[in-house]
């Protein structure tokens, strides 16, 4: 497992989040410093691209570019940055290219004035509206789906842009939590299904719009509730205004946010991550309960399931591998001689922990199992005796077409392999994942039939192109 896997390894053999927003409308504050702390706090999300868009009443003036949040806003920036309302946006490629184009906010001049968005999510149908819109004369920046949605809204007959935002959810297929706004309004979106997370605070007299609630309490905000499925929340000068345009669909929150992409300090429709991570960890004690000399996790994605099925076990738990936390998005690629070598810039055995002892490891998923097999190999390079590996999801069998990239089914370990086959490619003495029967009952109290789990199931709540399924 050497050689073409390595930078593979080094950029973490994990789903990528499509991206985190943002949103802020309050008068008198600094909406681009809050704006810039709320992205950080969602940073998780998406490290690709970073940006920030702020209305002072008469026009949008929009940052953007590569990198992190951090990397990319200076004091400077931020300093040219006033107004009364602002979105910002952090990404992680789904659909689109990687490239400064096609990061966001997207920001346009359309007939009413100026409009910019940020997208959380993917369309299903993006194929189908962009050869339907450049047969119309639509020419488009980017290639990023996000852009059908503005120029859908835009082209609203009536100009009125609710009316517009409303006329663009009827043609929308897919993911999407939208923050979206004008010179002085803001604008919360999310899909009739839910299943991008989106919700709402207040700070100061102001409100804030965001993909998880962590981002609210980073800024000293009060979480309201969540955005509901198929609600547009409209924020100006006169407070908040829901509308409920659409017929309610069948709610399918995508369960992988709970697994590993949102923060544990969040809580998502009424759940708590960690909550929800420590239940993981109880139903897969119960599922396999093994006896070793020590439970240990994969951080930081699998320490919360760790620490519960060690309590749950009454066994010891231990951190046997040390993460490297100053390893940033992007550094130099190892030579051909020193890739064996790649997964130690990310994780490090803890020898003293590990020599002599049957060590059970747990993380959240497995995707390629590339970087599985890294780890068991330098786990047992430690000197552990035996080394058997949990996962406190299921197997990822099926592709993502919601907004995280789960990669093609054929890179899905998974998908092409059975148990027994992919515990022989990692190198692990046993293998166990938690079963979906297990998932949906650490997820109480959301109901099983409101989470969508179609990259374990393959059950798509929204139709995806034949060609994808």
């Amino acid at each position: 497992m050497a050689g073409e896997h390595c930078f593979l390894l080094l950029n973490e053999d994990k789903p990528r989040e499509a991206c985190g927003v943002f949103g802020i409308y309050a008068p008198g504050l600094d909406v681009a410093r809050l704006t810039y702390y709320g992205l950080y706090a969602l940073q998780h999300r998406g490290q690709e691209s970073a940006g920030i868009a702020v209305g002072d009443g008469k026009c949008i003036t929009c940052r953007k570019g590569m990198g992190l949040v951090s990397e990319f806003f200076t004091e400077e920036i931020l300093s040219r940055l006033s107004g009364s309302v602002a979105i910002g946006h952090v990404r992680y490629s789904t659909a689109g290219e990687s490239t400064v184009e096609n990061a966001q906010p997207l920001t346009f001049h359309y007939q009413q004035g100026m409009i910019s968005l940020a997208h959380n999510g993917n369309l299903t149908n993006c194929a189908e509206l962009r050869r339907e819109l450049a047969q119309s004369g639509a020419v488009f920046q980017t290639t990023a789906d996000s852009e059908l949605i503005v120029s859908l809204i835009a082209r609203a007959g009536t100009g009125d842009l609710l009316e517009g935002i409303m006329e663009a959810m009827e043609r929308i297929r897919g993911a999407y939590s939208l923050v979206l706004m004008t010179e002085k309004r803001l604008y919360g979106i999310r899909d009739p299904h839910g299943m991008r997370p989106l919700c709402l605070g207040r700070l100061d007299g102001g409100y804030l719009l965001a993909s998880e609630s962590c981002a609210l309490d980073t800024i000293g905000a009060e979480f309201i509730r969540d955005v509901l499925p198929g609600e547009i929340v409209m924020i100006d000068e006169n407070g908040i205004t829901s509308l409920k345009p659409h017929q309610p669909q069948k709610r399918a929150l995508c369960v992988f946010e709970f697994v590993y992409f949102a923060r544990p300090d969040s809580v998502i429709d009424g759940l708590n991550v960690q909550t929800a991570r420590l239940a993981l960890g109880r139903e897969l004690a119960r599922e396999c309960p093994l006896d070793g000399d020590l439970v240990i996790p994969v951080p930081d994605s699998g320490t919360t399931a760790a620490l519960s099925y060690a309590s749950e076990r009454g066994l010891p738990f231990g951190e046997g591998l040390m993460k490297n936390r100053y390893v940033g998005r992007t550094f130099i690629r190892p030579s051909q001689e020193m890739r064996d070598l790649g997964v130690r810039l990310k994780l490090n055995p803890v020898r003293e922990s590990l020599a002599g002892k049957r060590i059970i490891m747990i993380d959240d998923s497995i995707v390629r199992g590339t970087t599985s097999g890294k780890i068991i190999q330098m786990i047992r390079e430690a000197g552990a005796k035996e080394v058997h590996m949990l996962v406190s999801s299921p197997a990822v069998t099926h592709g993502c077409y919601y907004g995280i990239d789960t990669s093609e089914k054929g890179e899905l370990i998974a998908a092409s392999h059975c148990l027994e086959e992919i515990r022989e490619f990692i190198g692990a003495d046993s293998l166990h994942y938690l079963s979906r029967k297990g998932l949906l009952a650490a997820m109480a109290p959301i109901p099983p039939d409101e989470l969508c789990d179609a990259c374990f199931s393959g059950n798509y709540p929204v139709d995806v192109p034949c060609s994808q399924a």
